[in-house]
């Protein structure tokens, strides 16, 4: 269930390009959006802030798979392979979206995620370790959860509130640049180099204070997605996977750039770095819906 700290990833790194692009070449074109006043300045940041995120969400499928070395399942090999695919084309017909691209990684951890640009253009991934781990019925309503985060279109909104949260980002991040080139640095006239360490400094920054309504954001949908997956495989089953996470989680074996957010929640300010609820708050959920 990684969905969310893969596209955070790309957002910021293909916002730390565009910004650093954009920092060299459009003084040398004689364009400075800064310096014509808040309005122009806006524009500039909603521009290329939306245009971060969705060349973000483009390149999620993409980066996905070469982050964590997804293998896609063009033809099933085996039983297992096909009761996969064919459990994945089942839950999206039931939920009306186009069949996703399914794919395996290799990792021990018991995950799974889902990315793509549209409900009909959607890649659903489980790890090895998951499928070792999990019954048929478990793995059925986790692929049941990731199904249902395509169909309620959570990468797009996803998508739509990190491109505002960019806008801001670059507009805060270029004020407090020019700030420290004034006042620091003493440069009177264009932009100096304070202008563009700051700039990139407090972009990382206030990069980080974005993640954190991001997080909010994906802690909420995923009751959400649990939900969708009772829906597609079964409250019992659903529950029955929440718990199996619960008992058998560790410390995910993965890059630690993508083990950042478990999937067993935390507490305190942790807790707003965390991609998805703790598993008990999730259980109890789905227990008093029932």
């Amino acid at each position: 269930m990684k969905r969310i700290v893969l596209f955070v990833l790309t957002n910021l790194a293909v916002m730390l390009v565009l910004s650093l692009a954009l920092s060299v070449i459009m003084p040398l074109l004689g364009i400075r959006p800064d310096q014509g006043g808040m309005v122009p300045l806006l524009v500039f940041a909603a521009v290329f802030g939306m245009g971060g995120a969705f060349i973000s969400l483009a390149m999620s499928k993409w980066s996905a798979k070469r982050m964590v070395g997804a293998k896609v399942i063009d033809q099933p090999n085996g039983e297992l392979e096909t009761w996969l695919v064919n459990t994945v084309r089942r839950q999206a017909e039931l939920a009306g979206i186009g069949m996703p691209e399914v794919a395996v990684y290799d990792a021990p951890d018991v995950n799974a995620f889902a990315t793509g640009m549209s409900r009909n253009n959607a890649l659903v991934a489980v790890s090895t370790g998951l499928l070792r781990a999990m019954s048929r019925d478990e793995a059925e309503a986790v692929l049941g959860h990731e199904i249902s985060h395509v169909a309620n279109g959570d990468m797009v909104t996803l998508t739509l509130i990190q491109g505002v949260l960019n806008t801001f980002v670059i507009v805060l991040s270029r004020l407090v640049g020019q700030f420290i080139d004034r006042a620091v640095f003493r440069n009177e006239s264009g932009h100096g180099i304070g202008f563009f360490v700051a700039t990139m400094v407090a972009q990382v920054l206030f990069g980080i204070v974005a993640s954190v309504v991001v997080m909010w954001f994906s802690r909420r949908r995923e009751f959400q997605a649990d939900k969708g997956g009772a829906h597609l495989a079964g409250r019992g089953k659903m529950i029955a996977a929440l718990q199996r996470l619960q008992a058998a989680h560790q410390p995910a074996a993965l890059p630690e750039q993508l083990a950042a957010f478990g999937i067993s929640g935390g507490k305190g300010i942790s807790r707003m770095f965390m991609s998805h609820p703790p598993l008990e708050e999730r259980i109890a959920a789905l227990q008093q819906a029932a």
